[in-house]
């Protein structure tokens, strides 16, 4: 191995260096294993449980190594912490002087020229204007930022209209024309990611990248000896993202918007470029209007023959359009940009209405003034395998979930690198002093009506004794919403235990109170799963509501699935477990993110005893006590919180 585990050890650099730091040896048994890794350019993944230390256990190799990384990560919370605090600490402490750049997607920057255009927008229906106040702090902000990275900007809500209006997509970005290309954020921060040692980026970005879908800007990585992409299980969804196909009706109604801008910016508007604006919006409307009642998701064999019509003639509108601003004989960037947009968005259309069932799944997705036309292949490993080989060199895919058990093979066949090597480096947590894992009996089925109610009185008793402290975790929003609407009718119980509920606050607030109020249960669904560290007696509970098994409506699903079927496979065992059991390993790891924490995970779903593929999800969890007493659970709890000193409150009286 390369001795880089050393400098993790309590005799090295960092533990004289890094208040608080702790060595670990699974943390330096991982980056031996990294190390070797970036010196032979190999293939590797690497789970590495809750509490190993991971982030340092990649960095410290990368930062040693002398090659050029990209690191990639699947949030851009993460991102700014390995850019603004890991990589500078760690630079200092190694005496390892490196260049280092934050590279986000370009809808994270601030547009010059779609600011200038901001003036010349027009409200359309179905797309909001940014309001008078915003636009002026947006405009002050633009006068002093350097990097132009919108999160500079605090106060302003991540879906505020602003953004859309002020920053470009890859559609209309005017590129090598613009007037303001010297000075444009985006290429400025692509420079800086080229000349730098170590590029931090994330997912979605990094697959934009590799996909040459960022045309125009510079690859990224014709110099790049090294990839080491942390967060790895989101990939393969990212990827799919990628390999598929989208056009929505906000691109209509954005192209018409900009493009009468443009137009009256340019003095280029007349009578006959108004009308065929119009009739994009009145065939985009159509369409609209003919899945209006819909469900919000609808496969393409299912819509009704008048949407097709109108698809067909949303695509010769907008083929007209083109032809119409390519008629004004102008070389206005601006103008020349809109008509590259119709021809893409005319194309893509055409493109939807041909592909054909063996290819993939198409469907339309319906939410309020708009829709998405959406399409998957069965498969995108093959398409990562290729992207991979194109680019030989070191390629690091690191996570606490990866593995079911020991075994990585449903991964690795996700990415297209059946051959890598793999390590599992298990948590240094002591789950077995420090977790029980609390698996009720005698609950309903999942599918049963009365079952949200049934996992509610399982978890009362135990929300009573941790007084409060607890996450509640479900599948679907339909329990989500059901739960908070019956403790809400349980009297005195939101007095007492502050109720904070996914959807009623933005979920950096949820759980800024959530850590704040000691005494609060929160309830949320999927996006509360993972990426979540809540450490402390804050939380001491987590109520998982069932396995959480993928949607059989999701249309991402169905396409992988048939990708199986087609090929002679057995979809539920060979994705549909997998992917359960590794979105409940997430789940699970909410509850324990520190050596001192402690508590209880209940899951409330007897087919964890009751179908063979049970005892696969349990086998694949923490080393927690195992329990089927709620009573037992419920002193647990007891026990520990009063050891700690947090002993249960009592009970208000009227």
């Amino acid at each position: 191995m390369t001795g880089f585990g050393q400098l993790l050890g309590p005799d090295g650099p960092l533990a004289q260096a890094v208040p608080g730091f702790e060595s670990r040896r699974e943390q330096q048994e991982m980056a031996d294993w990294v190390g070797e890794a970036l010196a032979e350019q190999s293939v590797l993944a690497v789970e590495a449980g809750t509490g190993t230390g991971k982030t340092f256990a990649y960095l410290v190799p990368a930062l040693l190594s002398g090659r050029h990384v990209i690191v990639s990560t699947g949030t851009r919370t993460l991102q700014d912490q390995l850019y603004h605090r890991d990589l500078p600490m760690l630079s200092k402490a190694l005496g390892r002087p490196v260049r280092v750049a934050l590279l986000k997607g370009r809808s994270n920057y601030l547009c010059r020229h779609r600011l200038q255009l901001a003036d010349q927008a027009f409200a359309l229906p179905g797309m909001e204007p940014p309001s008078a106040k915003v636009m002026k702090k947006v405009r002050a902000w633009a006068q002093v930022t350097r990097s132009g990275d919108i999160a500079e900007l605090t106060g302003i809500r991540d879906d505020d209209p602003v953004w859309p209006a002020v920053t470009s997509t890859r559609d209309n970005c005017l590129g090598l024309e613009c007037a303001e290309y010297s000075r444009c954020h985006v290429v400025t921060a692509r420079r800086e990611a080229q000349a730098a040692d170590v590029v931090v980026v994330n997912h979605h970005l990094l697959l934009a990248d590799l996909s040459l879908k960022e045309e125009g800007f510079g690859d990224l990585l014709p110099g790049t000896e090294a990839v080491i992409l942390d967060e790895a299980h989101q990939v393969p969804d990212v990827a799919a993202q990628f390999f598929g196909l989208n056009v929505s009706s906000r691109q209509a109604v954005a192209l018409v918007r900009d493009a009468l801008a443009e137009l009256v910016r340019s003095g280029h508007v007349n009578p006959s470029l108004r009308e065929q604006l119009m009739k994009i919006e009145e065939v985009f409307a159509q369409a609209l209007a003919n899945v209006r009642g819909a469900k919000d998701r609808v496969d393409w064999a299912e819509l009704p023959d008048a949407f097709i019509e109108s698809l067909h003639a949303a695509v010769l509108a907008v083929e007209t359009l083109g032809r119409g601003l390519a008629d004004t004989g102008s070389d206005d960037a601006g103008l020349k940009a809109c008509m590259r947009r119709a021809e893409s968005l005319a194309a893509g259309l055409a493109r939807m209405l041909e592909l054909g069932p063996e290819e993939g799944v198409r469907w339309v997705e319906i939410s309020g003034r708009s829709f998405t036309l959406g399409f998957s292949p069965f498969e995108v490993a093959d398409r990562l395998r290729e992207l991979m080989a194109a680019r030989p060199c070191a390629w690091i895919f690191t996570s606490a979930t990866l593995a079911i058990g020991d075994d990585f093979k449903h991964f690795l066949g996700r990415i297209g690198a059946d051959d890598a090597r793999t390590l599992r480096v298990a948590s240094p947590f002591d789950f077995e002093r420090q977790a029980m894992l609390y698996l009720p009996q005698g609950l309903p089925d999942p599918s049963d009506r009365g079952h949200t109610v049934a996992v509610l009185a399982t978890a009362l008793p135990l929300i009573e004794a941790a007084d409060g402290r607890a996450f509640l975790l479900f599948t679907s929003h339909r329990a989500l919403k059901e739960a908070a609407r019956l403790l809400r009718l349980r009297d005195g119980f939101e007095p007492r235990y502050p109720m904070l509920v996914q959807g009623e606050a933005p979920r950096e607030s949820l759980l800024k109170r959530f850590r704040e109020e000691p005494h609060s249960v929160l309830l949320g669904t999927s996006s509360f799963w993972e990426g979540v560290d809540v450490r402390g007696p804050a939380l001491v509970l987590v109520v998982i509501d069932k396995l959480p098994f993928a949607s059989p409506d999701d249309p991402l699903l169905k396409a992988r699935l048939e990708g199986i079927n087609r090929r002679g496979g057995n979809p539920f065992f060979e994705y549909q477990v997998p992917q359960a059991v590794l979105a409940l390993k997430q789940g699970f790891g909410r509850l324990i993110r520190d050596r001192e924490d402690f508590g209880v995970v209940a899951i409330c779903d007897p087919r964890l005893r009751t179908r063979a593929y049970g005892r696969l999800f349990v086998q694949s969890l923490p080393p927690a006590r195992l329990t089927e007493d709620g009573d037992e659970a419920a002193r647990f709890l007891r026990r520990r919180l009063a050891e700690a000193g947090l002993g249960a409150r009592k009970a208000k009286t009227a």
